[in-house]
């Protein structure tokens, strides 16, 4: 029986035989095998190795010095081996080599598989399995990523972001701890992740608040101080937005999960000096799906010499009952020549996009809204932040800017807008460092002054609005990294942020969730109303009533078939609604109309980015006759363990892509189920879905025959 081997690069290099340490070898043939560890599973190029072991100037023989050491290597870890063999460890591939090991083996592979289950959890809300399965991952980290190389080539790139890697997992199970408990249990990780970058602000955001929870509330602040020093010291900046919600909260003993606010006021006035009633405020929208660019657009007054340029505003896709609005043209942002003199006073920006006016119902939503804005405005601590996420389509933009302008004079220093591009159907996710380029040039930093890298950007972000109350939008995010360096740090500010999911690590730091379901069906109706007409929906309500149903309430079908029913004001409704009807089981009737994107042309953002095995499920899922189905129905349907297909359906619930509306059973919003069905049809063959809907009919005839009396896995 050949003896198990364990490959180790989380803390010094090494490679056991069973009991065995193996001798290395050179200290170049140990950063090869570093090099292949890090890369465990994938190819790494002969020219890509040589530019990791000579980072300076390589010598002519460099090649044939990798291929020595690969062989030297393979005959390492395959002592018997003949000569001459390729092996099953060291393999040639594709122009270089590859490490051939399974998770098992291998302390990276096992952090990371541990760390995706983590990360599941997390965006499910299971915070205790999330915190066993991040703790159990970093239990393999010992120190600096693969110790005993040499210190010019633990400097690549390669060996830097997997230690950051390490850093983020130990601050994702910060976060887990605070909502469960057991922070004691990621101390010992946080401190390694800050004795390695000192600098990392939401490391040490995650080691302030893990002491506190511990009960070492003077260590805690004696660490913020610390850190605060070396901030000042080393770059000149003040903490961010993480640091400084993590004093204030251990300052006011508040860590633990955040509590609810405080019950809901009336809504303030409208300028009118009426209070809005469900019949005036109107908040039902359809969803983001203008293309999104940065929302940024400089002032005329701050506008003479330069030429740079910042994109225009992104207007909010178009609700029911709402022309498309159209999008700012881009103006020229200049600035003064550099001169040494003091920061010229930030301007006032007001780049909201433009409201929508027709909005209805979002009663409760606006209450949370309200009170947050509240608490924000009258507050001396950290600055307020609200998460609003939903499926695709169900109208997260526009709540977020009706509601932004109807508070805006609240922040009297200004409001700022950014589309962070997280679901572009062409353009990939915003970089931070772009978006705080763009916001510092709206707020009149000239170009020549901005650094170059992400943190010192943050921080001379931080330091312009220092002192200053500002509404921030920052809308479709593509995740919690993308939003962090974004955040005001200063009290009395308010953020909204928008997104298809759920972030959880940035509820986790003190963001209030929002989560955006369907309207009502009385709301969906009086969306259809404003948009078509009182008198049409009048004349026909039968007519009305069908095409609010299916277009199953989401707001986005509501505003494409709204636009296409008052471009013909002379068909009646009940013709529409025969389109509609008759379009079948595909999403024809909701294509791009009138400047409204279509649905698929929304959907298809999310769908993309599903790995491949989450977007066969999602296809497949469709192929289901029932209404909902639970974990075990799911395995079935695609041939996989029910333990995996847990997961998966975790993580398309996270998507919004699927929702668990009851304990263990799942459901897909109607439109969605027929975008999988065309999926299906288009990447699934016949006979792959006939062996699915199979797998799924025996399931069910197993379920019944053990428990006769149940129903909720038949097909």
């Amino acid at each position: 029986m050949r003896e198990a081997m364990r490959f180790e690069v989380l803390g010094p290099l090494r490679v056991c035989r069973g009991d065995e340490e193996l001798d290395l070898g050179f200290p170049q043939q140990r950063a090869l095998l570093a090099l292949l560890l890090v890369r465990a599973g994938r190819p790494v190029l002969a020219g890509e190795i040589v530019d990791v072991l000579w980072p300076g100037r390589a010598p002519a023989s460099a090649m044939n010095v990798v291929r020595r050491y690969a062989g030297a290597l393979r005959r390492l870890l395959e002592p018997d081996l003949p000569p001459r063999a390729p092996g099953r460890r060291v393999l040639r591939r594709a122009g270089g080599y590859l490490l051939e090991a399974a998770e098992d083996e291998v302390d990276l592979l096992r952090f990371r598989a541990l760390t995706k289950r983590g990360k599941r959890a997390a965006a499910t809300g299971r915070s205790e399995a999330a915190l066993r399965h991040f703790v159990d991952a970093l239990g393999d980290w010992h120190g600096p990523v693969a110790m005993g190389i040499p210190a010019s080539v633990r400097e690549h790139t390669e060996f830097a972001s997997l230690e950051r890697e390490l850093t983020r997992t130990a601050r994702m199970a910060a976060d887990a701890a605070l909502l469960c408990g057991g922070s004691e249990l990621v101390l010992p990780h946080l401190r390694r992740a800050v004795e390695l970058d000192p600098l990392d602000e939401s490391a040490q955001a995650g080691l302030v608040m893990a002491l506190a929870a511990s009960g070492l509330q003077a260590e805690a602040l004696t660490a913020y101080e610390r850190v605060r020093r070396l901030l000042a010291e080393e770059l000149g900046i003040a903490p961010g937005p993480e640091l400084t919600v993590a004093h204030t909260r251990v300052l006011r003993q508040e860590w633990g999960p955040p509590r609810p606010t405080a019950p809901a006021r009336p809504p303030h006035p409208t300028p009118t000096g009426t209070t809005p009633t469900a019949a005036s405020v109107v908040a039902l929208t359809a969803a983001s799906t203008a293309t999104p660019v940065v929302a940024l657009t400089a002032p005329p007054e701050a506008a003479p010499t330069s030429a740079a340029t910042v994109a225009p505003v992104a207007a909010p896709s178009p609700a029911p009952g709402v022309a498309p609005a159209t999008t700012p043209k881009a103006v020229p942002l200049t600035a003064p020549p550099p001169a040494p003199a003091p920061s010229p006073t930030p301007l006032r920006p007001a780049r909201l996009p433009a409201d929508v006016p027709v909005f209805v119902g979002r009663e409760a939503e606006l209450g949370t809204l309200l009170r947050v804005t509240d608490a924000a405005a009258a507050s001396t601590g950290a600055p307020a932040t609200v998460l609003v996420s939903g499926m695709p389509g169900i109208g997260k933009t526009a709540l977020a800017v009706h509601w932004a302008h109807r508070v805006a004079d609240r922040f009297p220093d200004g409001q700022l807008h950014v589309s962070l591009r997280g679901f572009d159907a062409a353009e990939p996710p915003l970089e931070p460092a772009d978006a705080l380029r763009g916001m510092l040039g709206v707020l009149g930093v000239p170009a020549a002054r901005m650094p170059s890298g992400v943190d010192s950007l943050a921080g001379l972000y931080r330091s312009t609005l220092a002192g200053r109350r500002l509404l921030v939008l920052l809308d479709d995010a593509a995740d919690t990294e993308q939003v962090r360096p974004l955040l005001p740090a200063g009290p009395g500010s308010l953020t909204l942020v928008t997104s298809r999911l759920a972030l959880s690590g940035l509820t986790a730091s003190g963001a209030h969730p929002l989560h955006l379901a369907l309207p009502s069906a009385a709301d969906a109706g009086a969306v259809l109303a404003r948009r078509v007409g009182h008198d049409r929906t009048g004349a026909e309500p039968g007519a009305a009533a069908e095409i609010v149903a299916r277009c199953a309430r989401l707001p986005l079908a509501l505003a494409v078939v709204a636009a296409r029913a008052a471009g013909r004001p002379d068909f009646p409704l009940s013709a529409i609604a025969a389109e509609l009807r008759h379009a079948g089981d595909c999403l024809d009737a909701f294509a791009d109309t009138g400047g409204v994107p279509g649905l698929r042309t929304v959907f298809a953002p999310s769908y993309r980015r599903l790995p491949p095995e989450n977007a066969r499920l999602f296809r497949l899922l469709s192929l289901r006759p029932g209404p909902d189905l639970t974990p075990r129905a799911a395995a079935a349907l695609a041939d996989l363990p029910q333990r995996r297909t847990r997961l998966l359906l975790d993580e398309l619930t996270d998507a919004h892509l699927v929702t668990e509306h009851a304990p263990g059973r799942y459901v897909q919003h109607t439109l969605l189920r027929l975008y999988a069905a065309e999926l299906t049809a288009e990447y699934d063959s016949p006979a792959e879905r006939r062996a699915a809907l199979h797998r799924l009919r025996t399931h069910a005839a197993t379920v019944t025959d053990h428990h006769p009396t149940s129903h909720g896995d038949h097909p």
